[in-house]
């Protein structure tokens, strides 16, 4: 009888900052590690070892997979030579490893660059035949008979399930690599496939995360409203979440449909409230809407008793530090029901760490360790007009006015009179209390996540 061989799969965790990251329930489940699994044959064993809930231990496995965001690549390449060292095979792919190629080889048998749907099956082959490539080139594929992703690998205590039902983004924002990872073309996935694969879905609780789910054309926000309303007719009854860009106000089937179907909150990626800082970060959709338009659109949206979970980044080379407070002041004044502000970070693959690079405004370039510094909660650069301390000591005073409890508190009141609906509400609410336990540490709020979601 064949012995059968192992895999392994390692989501890895940027162990720097590992008691300040997000509370790890609410983190999405590494869907990429899911898909591999997925496409793995059926003659292999597939275990999953994820760093947002379990402490790493060493594991016996013939072949080694790991994916990492640029924030844990360092500790993706400290996993990898510990196995490489006794002499396990092991893969690196993902985001940072697509942008640093050259860097993430060094530390991997194998690399994947790219979408790994149209290599994986190549890379066992090789690896039965002791002929593991040192690169694989995943092209961008076309979503259709996607494989389902093998949720039962997923630690049971994530707070959302989630779903990919599109990939790939027109637009070219500053800070952003998705167009470079998945392409500049909106792909889409038949609709029917992702019903079918929602239908498999344990979790009431789902988060879809694609960058924008309505796209960008009238026929892709006529896809979307298949998808809801295919959700409907095949009553799947599951409370979720996306992202979209702010042009989702402007269709009410859409918003209509969605709200029908369960969605309870849209992530909408705000980031500024003034026009100049749009600009700088080459943020298209919100240029043409404008930003004396933002009130009305989430009015809009609020109407059909959606929350709006808006996305504010700070430290942009035109803020100024009474830039950064009156942002923060915009956050709890404005219609936008969970509030998520960032420091802007230069990630590889972008035009903003090439831009910073390219001026010696980068304050860690001790790569691969100093990569674990870059994960939206540290300044990472030099701003122009005022120092990282400046910068920093700033941010933790935006964080500490955002998320105490009373700003969090009034924010669930208004939205609840907004969208007059509850589920709404605590889903804003559920969000701001992550980001509060974050800003006054772990531990000292009574809030659990899964707890007010639950009660709903």
């Amino acid at each position: 009888m064949t012995k059968r061989k192992k895999l392994l799969l390692i989501n890895p965790f940027n162990q720097f900052k590992r008691e300040e990251i997000f509370d790890t329930k609410s983190i999405s489940p590494p869907l990429g590690l899911g898909v591999i699994a997925g496409l793995t044959p059926d003659e292999w064993d597939v275990e999953l070892i994820d760093e947002n809930f379990d402490k790493f231990v060493y594991r016996e496995a013939d072949l080694v997979g790991i994916t990492a965001l640029t924030s844990a690549a360092f500790r993706a390449y400290e996993i990898a030579e510990l196995y490489r060292g006794k002499g396990v095979k092991v893969v690196l792919g993902g985001i940072h490893v697509s942008m640093l190629p050259d860097e993430a080889e060094k530390y991997a048998d194998s690399i994947v660059i790219g979408e790994a749907e149209g290599v994986w099956k190549k890379l066992l082959e090789d690896f039965n035949r002791n002929k593991l490539l040192k690169r694989y080139y995943g092209d961008l594929s076309d979503l259709r008979e996607s494989v389902i992703p093998r949720r039962d690998l997923f630690h049971k205590d994530y707070t959302y399930a989630n779903i990919q039902t599109t990939r790939g983004c027109p637009m070219s924002c500053d800070f952003c690599s998705v167009h470079t990872f998945n392409g500049s073309k909106y792909r889409q996935r038949p609709v029917n496939e992702v019903l079918d694969e929602m239908e498999t879905i344990d979790s009431d609780r789902l988060f879809i995360i694609d960058d924008n789910l309505i796209g960008y054309t009238k026929k892709s926000a006529e896809r979307a409203v298949e998808l809801f309303k295919g959700m409907i007719d095949r009553g799947i009854k599951k409370d979720w979440y996306c992202q979209a860009s702010l042009n989702i106000a402007d269709n009410e089937e859409v918003l209509k449909y969605a709200a029908a179907s369960g969605c309870r909150m849209i992530l909408i990626g705000i980031e500024s409230e003034k026009v100049d800082q749009l600009k700088e970060t080459n943020k298209k959709m919100n240029l043409k809407i404008g930003t004396n338009h933002y009130e009305e659109a989430f009015q809009r949206i609020h109407k059909h008793g959606i929350s709006v979970l808006g996305a504010l980044v700070f430290g942009l080379d035109s803020d100024s530090l009474e830039d950064i407070q009156n942002r923060t002041q915009f956050a709890i004044d404005s219609g936008i029901d969970a509030m998520q502000a960032t420091i802007v970070t230069p990630l590889p693959g972008t035009s903003l760490f090439k831009r910073l690079e390219r001026e010696d405004r980068l304050l860690y370039t001790n790569f691969p360790k100093d990569w674990e510094h870059y994960h939206f909660h540290e300044v990472s650069h030099k701003p122009i007009k005022m120092t990282p301390q400046q910068l920093s000591e700033a941010m933790d005073e935006c964080w500490t006015t955002l998320w105490n409890e009373k700003t969090v508190y009034r924010k669930m009141l208004k939205t609840l009179k907004q969208t007059r609906n509850a589920k709404a509400a605590t889903w804003a609410f559920a969000s701001n209390t992550e980001r509060h336990n974050t800003a006054f540490g772990k531990g000292k709020s009574s809030w659990d996540i899964e707890s007010l979601l639950k009660g709903i």
